[in-house]
């Protein structure tokens, strides 16, 4: 994609200072950009944790070659995205949440991020193939070999995307075992993401994070990896009325996976987790 586009794509180390040193020389020589200020690279980096950074002045894009291949396809999709939106070049010369609007940084990533999907995940055809099958973390799996993306971006497109009308809802968290929980845990915000299709916020939207985290916890060991469990639980919709969701979770070693899908109205006394 990067050479359809004419841009130039190079790597950088977060563990490798030399290799941070040589990419702050080059971009010194390359650009005005980096040339006027020194340190915007180094400050990207770390300051910002970036994964990536497209410099359009200049072309460019940079990966973390530390990162997983996979991760630096949807990285470089990203910042592909920002290239092709033509308004976001005048945005994006070196500008952070400091010093740009958030709803404006917001809407930025927004559209850099539906530009990857549509890139990555080939348009309608994704969205089709996930369709044509009952949801399940199996289904994910095997989406992410066939295109080639992370097991992580495909669920969250397969919610959005690829939901053929059915609520489903997918957590991104730590190890929701208690025994596995990293000291910065937060209670309060256990979720690295909650994605919902459209019709489950249509029906659903009303739900707290807290509350799906806390129902995984309820079913899921405490395994280094791999399937964590699997339960049925009921929700309730914007009227009231409850209905019976499959639960799944998935450990990569890295995060936790949980998809969680609609599967009947509840019209019936079997005991089932509720909240």
């Amino acid at each position: 994609m990067s050479v359809l586009l004419k841009l130039d794509r190079g790597y950088y180390s977060t563990t490798d200072d030399s290799l941070l040193r040589e990419t702050f020389w080059r971009m010194k020589v390359a650009g005005l950009q980096v040339l006027l200020r020194p340190t915007i690279l180094r400050d990207a980096v770390q300051t910002l944790s970036l994964k990536a950074l497209y410099l359009p002045d200049q072309k460019r894009i940079l990966l973390d070659q530390d990162l997983p291949v996979l991760k630096h396809h949807w990285n470089e999709a990203h910042e592909i995205g920002h290239d092709i939106i033509p308004w976001h070049n005048e945005m994006m010369l070196g500008d952070t949440e400091q010093t740009l609007m958030p709803a404006c940084h917001q809407k930025i990533e927004a559209e850099a991020n539906y530009a990857a999907g549509q890139l990555l995940f080939l348009a309608s055809r994704f969205a089709a193939q996930a369709a044509s099958s009952a949801p399940s973390l199996a289904l994910v799996k095997s989406l992410s070999k066939g295109f080639g993306n992370t097991m992580t971006s495909t669920l969250w497109r397969f919610v959005e995307q690829g939901h053929g009308g059915r609520p489903i809802v997918a957590l991104v968290t730590g190890h929701p075992h208690r025994t596995r929980r990293k000291a910065d845990f937060d209670p309060a915000n256990p979720c690295r993401y909650c994605v919902e299709s459209p019709p489950f916020r249509e029906r659903f939207g009303t739900m707290r994070e807290t509350d799906p985290f806390a129902t995984i916890v309820g079913y899921c060991g405490s395994q280094s990896g791999g399937s964590l469990g699997r339960s049925e639980v009921l929700l309730a919709d914007l009227n009231g009325d409850r209905h019976v969701f499959d639960f799944e979770t998935f450990f990569n070693r890295h995060e936790a996976l949980t998809l969680g899908h609609w599967l009947r109205s509840y019209n019936a006394p079997v005991p089932v987790r509720v909240f």
